[in-house]
Order: C-alpha cells, then sequence, then structure tokens
C-alpha cells in the first residue's frame, strides 16, 4: 500500500484467513484479540497490551463516572463549539456513499464529531455521519503565496512550530470557528541569525521543523500582500498569536522539548479580495445512499436524532427510523443534500422531539494519552482490492491524516489525500477506532451487524500515536436504566474504566469477529477485513 501525491503504481494483497490466523500465531507482536459480545467477556493478554488487571468496575459504575459536560462543550469531541444554542439541537446522522469512487472526495465530513464506517458487501463500505454542534458550510479558503505543503510532517528530532490561522475578527484568539491558512512561507533562523529551513503551511495551516534540542531559535512569517499580523500575545497562551507584528518573527525560543505552540494568527487588510461567491463550492453535504439496518443501532443510540437516507429496501425500511428520506440517486455517487435543506430538516425534527433532555455524554476525554500501549505511526486499511484507505499520525496536529484510494483497476493501493469537498482542506481526526462486532447477512445486499442495546465486544483505539486494545459497549448503565433512553457506544479499558478519547474528532471503522489487526512493522499497522460468511 502506498501512498502518494502524484500517481504512482502500488498493490496490495489480501491474505485469507487462515493466513492471517498464522501471522497472528507467529508474529504476536500483531493481532487485536476479538471476542465474543457476551455479558462475561473473557478477558485476554496478549502483546499488545499490558497485562490486563482484573474488572475492577461494573458498567453502572462507569456510566456514573461519565460526568455532564459544560454548556458549550460538544460531548462527542470533549471541545467548545462556537454556537451552544447548536448542542440544543438533536443529531443528524446521515447516510453517505464511498462507492462508486464518483462519490469521492464527499461533502462535509470534516464537520462531522463522528464517523462510523461499514461494509455493505461487495467489497464496498459506506459512511453514517454524526454532525451535531456544527452545521457544515463552504468555504474557498483564504491561502498564501507559496505552494501548500502536501504530505505528513515526518518528526526526525525535537520538533517546533504549529498553525497559522485567520483571525476573522481580529481579536488576537484562535476561536473554535476559525481555520488555518495554507500556503504561508515560514523561515527558522539560529542562534546566530542564520536561515536554516524553511517550510510552508499545509491545508490547515500547519507548519513544523526539525530542531536540536538545548538551541536557540526564532521563526519568521513571510507575509503575503494584503495580509497582516494580529495582536500579539493577547493573554491565552494556547489560543494567542505568538508572532511580533512588527518584525514578522517570534522571540528567541530555546529548545527543551517539542514546542507546538508557535501559532501565528493573520488578519486581511480592507484591499484583500473578496472571493467570488460563484466559485464556492455548492452548499450540499453528501452524496447521500440508502440506509442500512445499523442504522436502527446506532440512531437508537442518539437520542432524539434524525436518520437521513435515500430510502431503503423493504426489509430494511421496516426495521429502522424514518425521520428524513431524500431522492435514491446513482448519478455522482448518490443525492447531495443541500445544506438549508439540512439545516430545515433539524429544526422540524427539534419542534417534532419537543424538549426531551437528550444526552450524548458517553465517553471521558483527555489531552493526555493512557500509559502503556504499542507506536503507531501508520494505519493501512485493506477492505478489498478496490477499496484501500490509510492514516497517518501526524504530529504536529496531533491527529490522523485521511488517505483513500481512487477505486481505479490501475491505481488500486495508492492512496491520495481525502479533503472535503466544501473547503478541500484534508480530513483529519484525533480518534481512529477499529471496532469488531458480528455481522449476520440477511439478504445478499443486506446485513445485520449487531451494535444494539446489551452488547460488548473488542476494540483497537488508536490516538497520540499510540495503539491500544480497549473494549466497546452498549450495555446500559445507571443512566439507561432509570430513564429507559440510550447514550451514543461507549469505550472502555479492560477493567471496565473509560477508556479516554483524545478531544476531538473520532472515525470508527466497524469491522467483523474474523477481521484483524496486524502489526507489519514497529508501528505500522493493517487493517485487514474478513467478509462475514455468505456475504458477496
Amino acid at each position: 500500500m502506498q501512498y502518494s501525491n502524484n500517481h504512482v503504481r502500488g498493490r496490495a494483497l489480501f491474505p485469507p484467513l487462515a493466513l492471517l490466523i498464522i501471522l497472528c500465531t507467529t508474529l504476536i507482536s500483531g493481532c487485536s484479540p476479538v471476542k465474543e459480545e457476551t455479558d462475561n467477556p473473557v478477558i485476554t493478554n496478549n502483546s499488545t497490551q499490558l497485562p490486563t488487571p482484573l474488572v475492577t468496575a461494573t458498567l453502572e459504575e462507569t456510566s456514573a463516572q461519565i460526568s455532564e459536560f459544560p454548556p458549550d462543550i460538544n460531548p462527542l469531541t470533549g471541545l467548545p463549539v462556537a454556537d451552544p444554542k447548536l448542542l440544543k439541537t438533536p443529531a443528524l446522522l446521515v447516510s453517505i456513499s464511498h462507492f462508486p469512487a464518483t462519490a469521492r472526495p464527499q461533502a462535509g465530513l470534516s464537520f462531522a464529531p463522528y464517523v462510523f464506517e461499514f461494509f455493505i458487501t461487495e467489497g464496498a463500505t459506506r459512511f453514517l455521519t454524526a454532525f451535531y454542534g456544527e452545521f457544515p458550510y463552504p468555504e474557498i479558503p483564504v491561502t498564501g503565496n507559496c505552494a501548500v505543503r502536501e504530505g505528513p510532517f515526518q518528526q526526525t528530532d525535537v520538533i517546533l512550530g504549529n498553525q497559522v490561522w485567520l483571525d476573522a475578527n481580529k481579536n488576537g484568539l484562535l476561536d473554535v470557528d476559525e481555520r488555518g491558512i495554507g500556503g504561508i512561507c515560514v523561515n527558522l533562523y539560529d542562534a546566530n541569525g542564520n536561515l536554516t529551513q524553511n517550510t510552508t503551511t499545509d491545508t490547515n495551516g500547519y507548519y513544523g521543523f526539525n530542531v536540536q534540542e538545548g538551541q536557540d531559535y526564532t521563526i519568521e512569517i513571510l507575509l503575503p500582500a494584503n495580509m497582516a499580523l494580529t495582536t500579539l500575545n493577547t493573554g491565552d497562551e494556547k489560543l494567542d498569536s505568538n508572532f511580533d507584528p512588527a518584525t514578522g518573527r517570534t522571540s528567541w525560543i530555546k529548545m527543551t522539548g517539542n514546542d507546538l505552540s508557535r501559532d501565528a494568527g493573520l488578519v486581511l487588510s480592507e484591499t484583500f479580495p473578496t472571493p467570488n461567491p460563484l466559485y464556492l463550492p455548492i452548499a450540499q453535504v453528501g452524496p447521500v445512499r440508502s440506509g442500512r439496518l445499523l442504522y436502527a443501532h446506532i440512531g437508537g443510540s442518539f437520542q432524539s436524532s434524525c436518520l437521513i437516507y435515500a430510502f431503503a429496501s423493504p426489509e430494511v425500511l421496516e426495521r429502522i427510523p424514518q425521520c428524513a428520506f431524500v431522492t435514491h440517486e446513482l448519478s455522482g455517487g448518490g443525492y447531495m443534500l443541500d445544506i438549508e435543506e439540512m439545516k430545515e430538516i433539524a429544526r422540524q425534527n427539534k419542534r417534532n422531539t419537543g424538549d426531551i433532555d437528550f444526552k450524548y455524554a458517553s465517553n471521558i476525554y483527555s489531552e493526555e494519552p493512557p500509559e502503556g500501549g504499542l507506536p503507531a505511526s501508520k494505519i493501512n486499511v485493506y477492505i478489498s482490492y478496490l477499496n484501500q484507505s490509510g492514516w497517518v499520525y501526524d504530529p504536529l496536529y496531533q491527529g490522523w491524516l485521511r488517505y483513500v484510494d481512487t477505486s481505479a483497476e490501475n491505481l488500486a493501493g495508492v492512496l491520495f489525500p481525502d479533503k472535503d469537498r466544501l473547503n478541500g482542506r484534508q480530513l483529519h481526526f484525533e480518534n481512529v477506532i477499529v471496532l469488531f462486532a458480528n455481522h449476520e447477512v440477511i439478504s445478499p445486499t443486506n446485513l445485520d451487524i449487531h451494535l444494539e442495546e446489551g452488547r460488548i465486544g473488542d476494540a483497537v483505539l488508536f490516538r497520540d500515536g499510540r495503539m491500544y486494545n480497549i473494549q466497546w459497549s452498549t450495555k446500559p448503565g445507571a443512566y439507561e436504566q432509570e430513564t429507559g433512553l440510550r447514550r451514543p457506544i461507549q469505550f472502555l479499558n479492560n477493567d471496565n474504566t473509560p477508556a479516554p478519547l483524545k478531544p476531538g474528532r473520532t472515525w470508527v471503522l466497524i469491522a467483523t469477529k474474523e477481521s484483524g489487526v496486524l502489526e507489519e512493522s514497529t508501528g505500522i499497522w493493517k487493517v485487514l477485513f474478513s467478509a462475514p460468511a455468505g456475504a458477496p
């Protein structure tokens, strides 16, 4: 499997399940355990995790540990939102196509707190995308006058850098709805004033340098015409700008370890050309395709949510919630949902569900990664020969950049940056989870993936460049038992304590219990998907 910004040929072969089992047995550094979803799961140890402690907490106790979030914090990300009132609007769950290849790049995925990717037979996958706390919008990103940097940052030493962003309201702070600026030239000078390195920002405004610990450096922003640096050091070290508008540089920085705090806010002058709205990406999300049986399980866990899909086969339609339908179109990969239509569906669903005090708080978040785990720098995902994707850990983002193939026969296994059609920015998620669940073949084109209430099973969490064996659970805790309401799927350590996710967005790949996660080499992991017996 190759990652490329150019058209370079490559191929990844899918070994049969028997070979996968042999690999897992002989290369013990590798495969995640898969257990039955059971009320009393068997806890196993292997070399991919530390010795497993005894179960010391009940699910009721675990549920009690999930506290209420402040009114401006999204419980699906652990991060603040620009408009807290939107947290009072139930989630929209949109069925988004991944096949045919004309569906790619999809529109709106970069705005979703959660994306569930799952198998739909014939080597294809689909996404159920949860939108909550923010509506997508089209954007022509502001860019500088240098080339936009492509590819992940490769760390070889301690790193210095982080993000250049557009300070739209000119308050000197990086607000939650402000985005990065690509194509800004950045220079690095050593203690003698020598220019030692230069780079540019990527589609999301990130930049970085490999530097030597113990040395002094200063960083310089080369300002494009009609842009200026915002106010220096307004007070919040995590959110303010560190570049002096008078010099275009930071103060001198003594390197004592990684430093990812050197951000630059830029403001636009009055003469900056206003983007022509005619060139804006079309304000649509999708492509939207038909419903699947899995939607009943996930939709039921998001209280008061509204499923949006392009109808479904009769045996599916009678079993899944019916909130909003769109036309079942094949051209271009499916129906493109106007964002204004999407907002109206959300408003109507809020009116229909009334003032139910829905709760989506089911997981905890921590900036500090858990102890243990194994190194993880790349995740290769092999669903089928013409359905391959991958994730690369970028230390500047402290998250995972997504890559995807083109589903073209002559380019099978070659992965390209996966960018949102609404803004051209590369997708990045802080958490990537591989979840193992029982898949039941209902008909040649329909599967029931058992994530209904009362289940528990194995999962693998990738965050902060580490891999952790965890569990997933839909078993009811005290809240569910008292109210009769459900909350989104919960992720647990093997002692039933909450497994902390990194604040940010989460991509969940739902695999069969026969699938595996293999460590190909140190830090390089491969998800090998095995289709359920009887599925075409």
